[in-house]
């Protein structure tokens, strides 16, 4: 059943994912990790400030507060809106992706929202942001909105796919699917989705990437997401040493489709310990603070809110942000 405390556990996860390992982000060096971090990395907030993956998903959060009904032509606005609005924060100086700034660029320029999103791209940013569409309860919505916010700046197939995936897991952790039986689940949502062209949500946007058809476009997404999650199938399948980095499993998590996978392996392999969850993202060689940013998120919604250190939540950068979407997000009912 579905508590405010595991909802709020949510965005609050994914922001202490995102601080505790913002450190190690450009670390490659996992004996460095350790010996800066002992004994075994990090398991504090530090100084509790976040990364661009918290800013954008706290934009995301505001824009869908700001969508009284959810169809793509209502919640195209508020979107465009707070990302021009993030690209212009004086705050937005966390090592912004590359792909989000010029598609947010292209975005103010005006014109269609498919001319503007860099169409070649899948990295991570178009899911470690997705996280507020988990509250959408219902089916086609939660998916739809999903991909539409990760479609104006990441055209990829594959992003779409991922982005979709990474709210679902959300929401099906805060439906009460145990976590051994998440990735068999999200395995038959991506076969039963293979063939589905949300058109309504992103137009011609399969034309633009140059696509033969909607069907090749948007099946490619769910074939690379399909391949990753194989991948994290073999990977739970035997024990996973203490010392042992997840991204040699599945991925370092620069792209989508690894960020999803990678940060879900976190959370699986310790899913009633979400400092631990939060400590192995940390100590890899990947994209660090976005694969914490969703491992939190994955740990919050099973987990709640007061299964993390107390003292965090007056801590992370934010906090008051948090607190009020947080509230506000739970009273809505799409």
């Amino acid at each position: 059943m579905t508590t405010t405390d595991r909802l709020s556990g949510v965005l609050y996860g994914s922001a202490y994912g995102d601080a505790l390992a913002a450190p190690t982000e450009f670390t490659r060096d996992l004996h460095r990790i350790r010996s800066e971090y002992p004994p075994a990395g990090p398991t504090d907030l530090h100084a509790g400030s976040v990364t661009d993956d918290t800013q954008m998903m706290l934009a995301v959060g505001r824009a869908l507060l700001g969508t009284p009904t959810l169809t793509a032509s209502t919640a195209e606005g508020p979107l465009r809106h707070e990302f021009g609005a993030w690209l212009h924060d004086p705050q937005n100086t966390r090592a912004p992706g590359l792909t989000c700034l010029r598609a947010c660029e292209n975005l103010e320029a005006g014109g269609r929202w498919q001319d503007a999103t860099v169409t070649a791209s899948k990295g991570c940013g178009a899911n470690m942001r997705v996280q507020p569409a988990a509250f959408i309860r219902d089916a086609d919505a939660r998916a739809g909105y999903a991909q539409l916010q990760a479609a104006l700046t990441h055209g990829h197939p594959t992003a779409l796919t991922a982005a979709e995936l990474t709210a679902e897991t959300v929401r099906l952790l805060l439906d009460g699917t145990p976590p051994g039986a998440l990735v068999n689940a999200l395995t038959a949502h991506a076969h039963t989705q293979r063939g589905t062209y949300r058109e309504d949500w992103l137009g011609d946007l399969w034309r633009v990437a140059g696509a033969s058809s909607p069907a090749a476009y948007i099946r490619q997404g769910w074939d690379e997401a399909l391949h990753v999650l194989q991948r994290l199938s073999d990977a739970t399948r035997a024990p996973i040493p203490e010392d042992a980095d997840p991204c040699d499993f599945t991925g370092e998590g620069w792209i989508a489709e690894e960020a999803l996978a990678t940060g879900l392996l976190c959370f699986l392999l310790s899913p009633h310990d979400p400092v631990n969850t939060l400590r192995r993202a940390a100590v890899t060689r990947g994209d660090s603070d976005s694969l914490a940013c969703l491992a939190g998120a994955f740990s919050g919604a099973h987990l709640g809110l007061h299964a993390f250190p107390a003292d965090w939540s007056a801590r992370i950068e934010y906090a008051d942000e948090l607190a009020r979407q947080s509230a506000a997000l739970t009273q809505k009912a799409w």
